[in-house]
């Protein structure tokens, strides 16, 4: 990997986003291949266990930032592997929702704990003040690609706009 200067500063910052994201994300993949998953089933199967309420396919793709038809895929794969069944509708219910089975249960924990590790290793030498700092830059770059998305950031069901959603982890 290149350590890329552009003319355009928001071409370097791009860079080094794409970069950052691509660098943590391959290290994770490879921390938890060791417990048999991936990024995208760990935020799965958290969100199987700790999401209040029911949870559709839906409502996952919003919760992981992913397309609809992806998260479909992947259930189907988590499903096939026996970390999560799907309920079908019932009557006055109109959405499938899915839930945690007890292998789903077993995997989740190991696998939240190799991204806690990960997560606080890559920031164990920033201090709390520079992790603010930083949320706060992402956050701007965020909400305007949101907003140029015309994608409007919303709490879950229950809980305060314009509010971060606190999370047990």
């Amino acid at each position: 990997m290149y350590d890329f200067q552009f003319p355009d500063t928001a071409l370097t910052t791009h860079t080094m986003l794409r970069q950052t994201w691509a660098a943590v994300n391959k290290l994770a993949e490879t921390k938890l291949a060791k417990v048999g998953l991936t990024p995208e089933k760990v935020a799965v199967l958290w969100a199987c266990r700790d999401y209040p309420g029911r949870l559709t396919p839906a409502e996952i793709a919003r919760l992981v930032f992913r397309e609809n038809q992806t998260v479909a895929g992947l259930l189907n794969r988590m499903e096939k592997e026996g970390f999560v069944k799907r309920v079908p509708k019932r009557k006055g219910q109109p959405f499938t929702e899915i839930k945690l089975t007890s292998k789903g249960e077993k995997a989740c924990a190991p696998g939240i704990e190799v991204m806690k590790s990960v997560v606080t290793e890559l920031a164990a030498d920033m201090s709390a003040n520079k992790q603010e700092q930083l949320q706060n830059l992402l956050r701007i770059v965020r909400d305007r690609a949101l907003q140029d998305l015309r994608i409007e950031s919303h709490p879950p069901r229950g809980y305060a706009k314009g509010q971060p959603v606190p999370v047990n982890w």
